[in-house]
């Protein structure tokens, strides 16, 4: 058994595409998830499959568009792949602020990243960083304002889910939980 996690883009947005949590937790128990935790509303899942992650993720956002009517966007990582995203951190004292650190989990590498776009858009107070398989954004002046954060799929070329550091750090407590 693989122990994965499970990000969800666009639900439960501003009353749009709505998925109540303890549906999608019965939902993926059906696909054969198990010992499946589900934190905070915008959907993220952890959980335990026999299944290869790639064809979970394609049965997950068939069976939603079956019941609900929309096909989320979704990226599900093994642990393993999460826990090195998140030892990578390059801003470890942005730690203690959790809302102001910022991971975008991509969906591939990027080929042709714009790092010059994103450095002009970047404020005087904001670092980022793109390695691993992620980006990397402090922004302390908070994410909302962030001219930086809301371009960084279109200067990367590539798809990508963010989650700050509180909900980074809560699903790895929870997959300590699933890995029992």
């Amino acid at each position: 058994m693989t122990v994965c996690v499970a990000l969800f883009r666009g639900i439960n947005v501003g009353g749009h595409n709505k998925l109540p949590m303890q549906e999608l937790r019965d939902m993926l128990a059906s696909l054969g998830c198990e010992n499946v935790q589900t934190y905070i509303q915008s959907g993220n899942a952890v959980f335990r499959i026999a299944k290869d992650p790639a064809i979970l993720a394609d049965e997950i956002v068939v069976a939603i568009d079956d019941s609900f009517g929309f096909r989320p966007g979704l990226l599900i990582l093994k642990l393993d792949a999460f826990r090195a995203i998140a030892a990578a951190n390059p801003y470890r004292a942005a730690e203690a602020t959790p809302a102001q650190l910022h991971v975008s989990f991509l969906t591939e590498t990027p080929t042709d990243p714009d790092i010059e776009s994103l450095e002009r858009l970047r404020s005087a107070s904001e670092s980022f960083e793109l390695a691993n398989g992620a980006f990397y954004l402090h922004a302390p002046d908070g994410i909302g304002r962030s001219k930086l954060a809301a371009r960084v799929e279109k200067a990367l070329g590539v798809e990508a889910t963010g989650r700050n550091w509180r909900t980074v750090s809560k699903l790895l407590e929870l997959a300590d939980s699933v890995i029992c």
